[in-house]
């Protein structure tokens, strides 16, 4: 029998309508969480960095490391070989992976109205109606964002991308499994010759996407009887020198035929293309409450390919430790509210893997004597050459990852 696609709304029992299914029809279930476990053995990431594929907002960090597009394509890799396999049910946002011209997955997606899940909501969490509405909203925003992600498309309902939309705010589980068997049988939905080429086109593409995200590169590709297209959506300078190297990449790849590569829809807006490079710092957190300073800093090191965020106050940053996991920080002391020594402290009390280095222009030698003890990396002065700090901040990044590499640590 044939595959089994399912994407839904949340609150609206698709847990019981997936069971249900399982049930009827014997089909090995494959959840998110699987994949992503799956993906993150493949890869060295960690499973939580797999699981923020899935999240509405990226890294401040992700257009230096792409990080979620490598997610993305470490996903892709595991769900592509599953797909050898019949009588699957693919649940949850990676089943919005498989490309349409696999004709034989039959894709569902289960939805329900606003009132209808809102009341779900406050009997399954016991919540107001009005936070009820607020979880909703943020769930749809996650949908929104991933379905953009992967078809490219603003709405993640639009019946375009299913075969089926069952409404469940007027079918009851056991119903709408009943009706998604039946469909599930039809002969348009049955393996064919083609559906199973698609099938290895897929995975093709997506081994091509493994080794291109492995060096580094963000771009997409696809696959049709051996061939695979490369495209790059982002704009390059060098075009001919990128092709190049892509192509010299693809090639090397098992079954590949042919390799070419072509610029996408987003090729000519203002985002430049970067290469994620493993041996440059990528996640550098830059704080200081001299707005002009840090944003020419910043500046100064995107030129030298290192990857950097911004804060301005003590608080700010020790929320974006939280969030966005930085590897390195570069930390002034004087700033009004929480001081560098004190973010410092809490840093190292809660993060000790970050490598901090302070760059001050009133430090004194007792601050100094204080960072250091505290665990700071380095302690610069205003106005610091910029070799200076650049090769300061490869130094703290070879120690973070040389601390990886000893740890079993993901990247």
């Amino acid at each position: 029998m044939s595959t089994l696609a399912i994407f839904s709304a949340t609150f609206c029992n698709a847990e019981a309508v997936i069971e249900a299914c399982r049930e009827r029809t014997g089909h090995r279930l494959v959840t998110d969480d699987a994949l992503v476990a799956d993906a993150a053995r493949l890869s060295g990431l960690s499973e939580k960095k797999i699981e923020n594929a899935f999240a509405a907002k990226a890294s401040v960090f992700n257009p230096f490391t792409h990080e979620k597009e490598r997610a993305v394509a470490y996903l892709r890799l595991a769900l592509a070989d599953l797909l050898d396999a019949d009588n699957l049910i693919v649940s949850g946002f990676a089943s919005l992976l498989i490309p349409p011209d696999i004709t034989h997955v039959l894709r569902v997606c289960l939805v329900a109205d606003a009132k209808f899940r809102v009341e779900t909501v406050r009997q399954q969490k016991k919540m107001s109606e009005k936070d009820a509405a607020a979880l909703i909203r943020k769930h749809t925003e996650q949908a929104a964002t991933w379905v953009k992600a992967a078809k490219g498309d603003e709405d993640p309902w639009q019946s375009e991308l299913y075969d089926m939309v069952v409404p469940m705010d007027k079918t009851a589980p056991e119903q709408a499994a009943e009706l998604i068997v039946q469909h599930l049988g039809a002969d348009v939905v049955q393996p064919t010759t083609r559906s199973r080429q698609a099938v290895a086109d897929f995975q093709l593409a997506a081994r091509a996407g493994e080794v291109l995200a492995k060096a580094g590169h963000n771009v997409s590709t696809h696959a049709r009887d051996g061939k695979v297209t490369i495209t790059i959506n982002k704009h390059v300078l060098m075009l001919a020198r990128l092709e190049e190297e892509l192509k010299a990449l693809v090639e090397k790849v098992p079954d590949v035929k042919g390799v070419e590569t072509r610029v996408g829809e987003n090729f000519y807006q203002t985002d430049i293309y970067r290469k994620y490079d493993f041996q440059m710092p990528s996640k550098v957190l830059l704080v200081d409450d001299e707005r002009e300073f840090v944003q020419t800093l910043s500046e100064r090191l995107i030129m030298r390919d290192m990857g950097s965020a911004v804060a301005y106050d003590g608080e700010s940053a020790l929320n974006m430790v939280a969030e966005e996991e930085p590897e390195v920080m570069i930390l002034d002391l004087k700033m009004p509210g929480i001081d560098g020594i004190e973010v410092l402290r809490k840093v190292k009390a809660t993060r000790p893997d970050i490598e901090v280095i302070i760059l001050t222009g009133h430090g004194s030698e007792a601050d100094k004597k204080v960072c250091m003890e505290l665990g700071a990396f380095a302690y610069l002065h205003k106005p610091v050459d910029i070799d200076v700090l650049s090769d300061t901040l490869k130094q703290a990044n070879e120690k973070v990852q040389q601390r990886k590499l000893a740890t079993g640590g993901n990247a």
